[in-house]
């Protein structure tokens, strides 16, 4: 992928000259191109097409086919969550979901930061740039971070930068200038620094809001995946970063996962946000999904288990997901 200087809109020339990422950035070709009520009883009805019945304090849930997909309360600070019987029912309610909260917050302050995920989630987004929210979505007011990325080029296959250029990033017409990718020429701890020195500074123009209640970045809407292992960002099971609670953002170099070299939103920065949506798919997470949405006791929670915004939290699950619940 060809790659020259970002060309900026006026109100983010005053960061060039103390944030390289934001002056390193390669310019982007852009094109222009429900949830049901809640439940509360312990029966629940969702798309699995099975009965399971297990012991006291346990869920009861009984099976039934639904193309919206069902929502249900959890407990404090699990958040709401809604099983789908497919990925496309998912990524459609998905894309309504995104769509809703753009409109809200563009309109109440003129801007919409989104954070985003690697992995299956940009597919997940797939909804949004297609007919009728790639032409009625206001894209100006949109600014798009990441909450981790991995320390290498921008073209390269692992850069979470690429994978959502090509299945997103391409196909709407977000400014280049709101656009806030790493410092791809950095070490991992540079651009670690790089990156939430870049966040400060939005903080000062006012673009970012800030956490009354913690201090920390409150951005409008953080869009997470999750790793078979129940990790999210870059931050991993049993791994010392995930209970950093100072920076705002962080670096790893021994990563489980390659490539080892990484950098990630800390947790205090995750849990600051007005909304969360965790997107999960797959019978191979379907494990850690349990462990966090089940009444399991653990001693040493998942990272999955420890994403709890002081806004909403809503976990967006196909049947196979859900299918341990």
């Amino acid at each position: 992928m060809a790659s020259s200087p970002l060309q900026f809109s006026t109100p983010f020339r005053t960061l060039l000259l103390s944030s390289p990422s934001l002056r390193k950035s390669p310019r982007l070709p852009f094109h222009p191109s429900l949830f049901s009520p809640p439940l509360t009883q312990k029966t629940l009805t969702f798309s699995i097409g099975t009965r399971a019945v297990s012991g006291s304090g346990k869920f009861y849930w009984r099976a039934k086919a639904s193309m919206a997909g069902t929502a249900m309360e959890k407990g404090k600070g699990k958040g709401k969550v809604e099983v789908f019987d497919s990925e496309e029912n998912l990524s459609v309610s998905l894309a309504k979901y995104t769509a809703d909260l753009a409109a809200k917050f563009s309109k109440e302050k003129g801007s919409f930061t989104v954070v985003l995920s690697g992995g299956s989630l940009i597919k997940s987004l797939r909804k949004l740039v297609e007919p009728p929210y790639v032409d009625a979505i206001d894209w100006s007011t949109w600014h798009v971070f990441w909450v981790d990325e991995r320390v290498v080029p921008k073209d390269h296959d692992d850069s979470n930068y690429k994978l959502a250029f090509v299945g997103f990033l391409s196909k709407v017409p977000i400014l280049p200038g709101n656009v806030y990718a790493i410092n791809d020429a950095l070490s991992a701890e540079g651009a670690a620094d790089d990156y939430e020195t870049c966040l400060k500074h939005l903080v000062k123009s006012n673009v970012l809001s800030v956490s009354t209640a913690t201090g920390f970045p409150k951005f409008d809407l953080m869009l997470l995946g999750m790793g078979p292992d129940g990790h999210v960002a870059s931050l991993f099971p049993g791994h010392p970063l995930v209970k950093e609670n100072e920076k705002w953002v962080t670096f790893i170099k021994d990563s489980p996962k390659p490539p080892p070299e990484r950098i990630t939103f800390t947790f205090p920065v995750i849990n600051s946000s007005a909304h969360i949506a965790l997107v999960i798919c797959g019978a191979g997470k379907a494990g850690p999904v349990h462990s966090a949405l089940g009444n399991s006791q653990n001693s040493d929670p998942l990272p999955v288990q420890m994403v709890s915004p002081e806004g909403e939290l809503v976990w967006f699950l196909d049947k196979d997901a859900a299918s341990k619940l």
